[in-house]
């Protein structure tokens, strides 16, 4: 699951070398935390963050072949986690 993210988001940003992905492993979920050189963060989201859903769409497409729960999450420079539907109005 990590090669395929990080396949897909060096393909996607300027700066291939400063992506980071951490995969931490539960019992029936796999959480894996992505980090990008911040000028990429809005190549990895996407308007109205189309691209980020594409992804976590694809990686649970895989992960349900599998037989797991996936969930990728956005780390910040804080360390702090960027959810996309958060900062989307609310209609």
């Amino acid at each position: 699951m990590k090669e395929f993210v990080a396949y897909i988001v060096k393909n996607l940003v300027d700066h291939p070398d400063k992506v980071k992905i951490n995969e931490i492993g539960g019992t029936q979920t796999l959480i894996i935390e992505l980090s990008v050189e911040k000028s990429d963060i809005g190549k990895i989201i996407g308007k109205k963050g189309k691209t980020i859903n594409a992804i976590r769409t694809l990686l649970m497409s895989v992960a349900s072949r599998n037989g797991i729960r996936v969930n990728l999450e956005i780390l910040e420079e804080n360390g702090t986690r960027h959810n996309p539907e958060a900062a989307a109005p609310a209609a």
